[in-house]
């Protein structure tokens, strides 16, 4: 399996997340895709490859225009009016306010953002522009004959919907290797999420859509982020009424009750009718991730690729997140070689 990553994610290292009325250090990390490279490195599942730039108009096949501009200009507007720390956003459009976009970089960070959670820097659109183009390549081995590739993505992407970002996500990546699998000749994709929290920007992006089902297992939103999206009478509109699945998991979830909501997305899938699979690979739903409560253990994550490779479909996994850091890459990779052995 060929595996696809950028060394530009390291431009993205924000010091300061808000995490429980206090300001910590980024659970979503630099270290995390170290981890995961020394353990490709010690099965050898595959090469190893740069990603190929695109440019920017595969994003705007999934993302509005402004939002892109605002991303790219963040931090330069944020700089310019003289703040010191990293930007954040705090105050947001609620019920009831106008929603417009303002002048001020302040407004605008709540227009375009969903939560406080997630820092820019100044190295955040280089590095996000950067997984992007890993998804995007890993896809077009994919739709070009490769059996599986794994996008190495750093910052994740299932929550970065249309023209928002939070959750550490910024651009769709998940969403950009099912575009382009559609655009290189597929019909019909199917995204698997597999992360502990709800691809909340994946299902945004796809939500009127019937071209790509997506299938989400995730902690519960009366308990998870991201609270407002991932209930179980969530299932789309219009063209993709149908086309969404949501199996949220109660606090404690550990592998039987985990593994039967996986085989249910997975018999969807099937029953769907797809022609290549995107797996929103996250790995905190390991049982001492820091901020989730799966039950997972680091052998499940081989049963988890097993059962994805009974699919029998072409399949790019994409990484979202995971940040019990020490063992992410033992589950990762646990994941891929599972799938490999089939």
């Amino acid at each position: 399996m060929r595996t696809v990553h950028s060394e530009a994610h390291r431009r993205r290292a924000p010091k300061t997340e808000l995490s429980g009325g206090q300001f910590v250090p980024p659970y979503e990390c630099p270290e995390r895709v170290d981890m995961i490279l020394t353990r490709l490195s010690e099965v050898v599942l595959g090469p190893v490859e740069a990603p190929i730039a695109h440019g920017r108009a595969p994003l705007e096949r999934l993302h509005a225009p402004a939002y892109l501009e605002f991303l790219e200009a963040a931090w330069r507007d944020w700089s310019a009016e003289g703040h010191i720390g990293e930007a954040i956003a705090y105050v947001w459009p609620a019920r009831r306010m106008t929603e417009r976009v303002p002048n001020s970089i302040e407004a605008r960070m709540g227009y375009f953002s969903f939560s406080a959670d997630t820092a820019i820097d100044a190295g955040t659109w280089e590095a996000a522009r950067a997984a992007a183009d890993v998804a995007i390549t890993a896809a077009g081995f994919v739709a070009g004959g490769e059996h599986a590739a794994f996008a190495l993505c750093r910052p994740p992407g299932h929550h970065a919907a249309r023209d928002m970002y939070g959750g550490y996500s910024f651009l769709n990546n998940a969403g950009l290797a099912a575009q382009t699998l559609l655009d290189q000749g597929a019909e019909r994709i199917a995204v698997l999420d597999v992360d502990f929290h709800h691809g909340n920007g994946t299902q945004d992006i796809f939500w009127q859509r019937d071209d790509v089902f997506f299938a989400s297992l995730h902690g519960a939103p009366e308990h998870a982020f991201p609270h407002f999206s991932g209930y179980s009478d969530e299932s789309g509109t219009g063209a993709g009424e149908g086309a969404t699945l949501n199996l949220p998991l109660a606090p404690g979830t550990a592998w039987e009750e985990w593994s039967h909501a996986l085989a249910t997305a997975c018999n969807a899938i099937a029953d769907h009718g797809t022609d290549a699979l995107v797996v929103s690979l996250g790995a905190d739903t390991f049982e001492n991730d820091p901020i989730s409560f799966f039950k997972l253990r680091s052998e499940d994550f081989l049963r988890v690729g097993s059962r994805i490779a009974k699919l029998g479909l072409p399949t790019v996994f994409v990484l979202e997140g995971g940040y019990a850091v020490d063992a992410l890459g033992k589950n990762i990779v646990n994941t891929l070689e599972g799938f490999e052995a089939g």
